[in-house]
């Protein structure tokens, strides 16, 4: 078998830790490696398949003889070296929101769209981790009566805004539950999260969505590739360290049988459905997390709306939300011998 030459851009991050380990889990093919990351990490020791490696600093000319680069370093650094790995002639997978609606840039989930993923121009995008998680959820629906239109709410942990943001609740709780004196800090989120939901993730646009909210309007649309998709959407930050969870309302064009529903979930790549109500089974964030799957439950009628169905849905934004992702699209990439 083909071995790859793989760089990974922040591989100190949440994201990148999870990287390290899905592609020693799922035994991709790495012939050598190259962690990066900023100067501040630079010096630091990763440990991959049992080897030590000192992470690098990210630099322009990083990527010689690299054939996969795997970015979650964030948009501003994406934008910086993600063309310059290109033009080495590195496939990037980005994590990041840099180039997901660009035109020639494809935007994968592979459960969903693996067929779009070449032609591309040496970078690929991933979805924000709550579209990735909605869309593997709404794709057996899809397949059987296009959607017209989508209500999200999300429940999103403390890890999608990075590790501070893990630190960040953890300090918080043992300040509180130890009764310690002085100010709760909140350095990472805007308000306490401990003991607390927000109403809003990442900045308000001139709508009165958030950034984080239209993300999902837009790319949900180009995943599809229907522009006609409405969305709406309402992003929320729980106390929760890992794992989000969404509740989806989702009105089709014909009216689809909830047993009908209920059977192409159970049957879906990548799902686990979790779903019975009389004994009050149905997926948390907790079952999710450190698992690849997307759970879904709470699947039944909207009792409001002619053809509304709606379903419960939770899935690890670290790792199907982010890290997963990237690499399943990289598997693709080496299954079609695109690289």
């Amino acid at each position: 078998m083909r071995e790859f030459n793989v760089a990974i851009a922040g591989v100190t991050g949440a994201v990148g830790k999870t990287f390290l380990s899905i592609l020693e889990e799922r035994k991709f093919p790495v012939k050598n490696l190259l962690p990066l990351a900023s100067k501040r990490s630079a010096g630091k020791k990763i440990v991959f398949n049992g080897e030590e490696f000192e992470v690098k600093e990210l630099k322009k000319d990083s990527f010689k003889n690299i054939d996969i680069a795997l970015f979650s370093a964030g948009a501003s650094v994406s934008k910086e070296f993600a063309l310059y790995a290109a033009q080495s002639g590195a496939v990037v997978i980005d994590n990041s929101s840099a180039f997901r609606l660009e035109e020639d840039v494809p935007l994968i989930v592979p459960e969903v769209n693996s067929d779009k993923v070449f032609p591309h121009k040496g970078i690929i995008a991933n979805p924000n981790c709550s579209t990735i998680i909605m869309c593997v959820a709404i794709k057996p629906i899809y397949d059987i009566s296009r959607i017209k239109r989508i209500v999200a709410s999300t429940y999103q942990a403390v890890s999608g805004a990075g590790a501070k943001g893990i630190v960040e609740l953890e300090e918080q709780v043992r300040k509180i539950i130890c009764k310690k004196s002085g100010d709760i800090k909140c350095e990472v989120f805007p308000v306490q999260i401990a003991f607390n939901v927000i109403p809003h993730i990442d900045v308000f646009e001139a709508n009165g969505y958030t950034r984080e909210e239209m993300k999902m309007v837009y790319e949900t649309q180009k995943i599809f590739d229907d522009p006609d998709i409405k969305v709406t959407a309402t992003t929320v930050r729980v106390p929760v360290f890992t794992s989000h969870s969404e509740a989806l309302n989702i009105e089709t064009e014909s009216k689809i049988p909830i047993h009908v529903v209920r059977d192409a979930l159970s049957k879906a790549k990548g799902l686990v459905l979790k779903d019975d109500i009389e004994n009050r089974l149905y997926p948390t964030a907790l079952d999710s997390s450190g698992k690849d799957e997307v759970f879904v439950g709470r699947v039944r009628e909207d009792i409001s709306c002619e053809n509304g169905i709606n379903i419960w849905v939770v899935g690890d934004q670290l790792r199907k939300g982010a890290a997963l992702n990237a690499i399943q699209i990289a598997e693709v990439l080496v299954e079609k011998n695109l690289i």
